[in-house]
């Protein structure tokens, strides 16, 4: 049975990205925040992604105004009723996620899916604090979500072979090419990257290199599309910052001790692009 419509914790930009990718493939989306002014802010994020699109020839008006169309935003989780699939791209707080999801389990319907965004948090573990272990899976995109082909399916304990099957068809559909990985903290993708990250912060804390020689010298070394530095600044310094600390929590393991200049840029609001400020300043 095909996904037809999803609701989307969250306007941020996870949420309003995975908006977009559902709703541009013709799956109607209701968007649910907390605050009126991110839900505006999330809509209006993804009208300005489509116009770029046009710009680049990739769409035409007719079809932004269709896609546009296919979301609804609210402030209710009553909302979601009629969703058979309901994504949770919250903060990557554990304590925020869990009262999230416990809200999601007892408004929706037995038979729906819930789905985490998250990128570090165990699946098995944000599954416990529902009645539907079965029907719970992760679903880690990566942004920006409209262009990054990847999504990482996350099967936890208790995750029913025909719930993965249903997510897996569902990302397929939205253009993106899925890879199946076991629960454990970071998963893949994060595991390998985010320690990068952090080791990019501590030689720039150690004056090693500038930020853009640090960044050029992975672009042109590594063959990365983008360095370290700018990409902690795309994901959030926050977000870095937290898939750090649960690597230190989960494992024990020093390698894992997030740097204190990652820490101390967080502590100041420096958070990178959604805050204009990170590494680099983009006012």
């Amino acid at each position: 049975m095909s996904i037809q419509n999803v609701g989307i914790i969250g306007a941020g930009t996870m949420g309003n990205g995975i908006a977009q990718a559902c709703a541009v493939c013709g799956i109607d989306v209701v968007m649910v925040d907390v605050k009126q002014e991110a839900l505006d802010k999330g809509f209006s994020t993804v009208s300005s992604s489509l116009d770029r699109l046009i710009k680049k020839g990739l769409l035409t008006a007719e079809q932004k105004a269709t896609a546009l169309a296919r979301i609804q935003t609210s402030s209710e989780y009553a909302s979601l009723v009629h969703s058979e699939l309901v994504i949770e791209a919250a903060t990557e707080n554990f304590d925020l996620k869990v009262k999230i999801l416990k809200l999601l389990d007892a408004t929706l319907p037995p038979e729906v899916i819930i789905a985490s965004n998250t990128s570090s948090i165990s699946i098995t573990q944000l599954a416990a604090s529902t009645s539907r272990a079965d029907r719970f899976v992760g679903m880690h995109f990566f942004n920006p979500v409209p262009m990054m082909a990847l999504v990482e399916i996350i099967n936890g304990l208790e995750t029913s072979k025909e719930t993965h099957a249903r997510v897996e068809e569902l990302a397929k559909r939205l253009g993106k090419s899925p890879i199946t990985v076991k629960n454990a903290p970071g998963f893949v993708v994060n595991r390998i990257l985010v320690p990068m990250i952090n080791e990019a912060f501590y030689v720039l804390a150690e004056g090693l290199a500038t930020p853009e020689d640090i960044d050029q010298g992975m672009k042109l070394g590594c063959n990365h599309p983008i360095g370290p530095l700018a990409l902690a600044d795309l994901i959030g310094l926050d977000v870095c910052l937290a898939v750090m600390q649960v690597y230190l929590s989960e494992y024990g393991d020093s390698k894992y001790r997030p740097c204190p200049l990652l820490k101390e840029m967080v502590a100041a609001g420096r958070l990178g692009r959604k805050t204009k400020r990170g590494v680099y300043d983009y006012t």
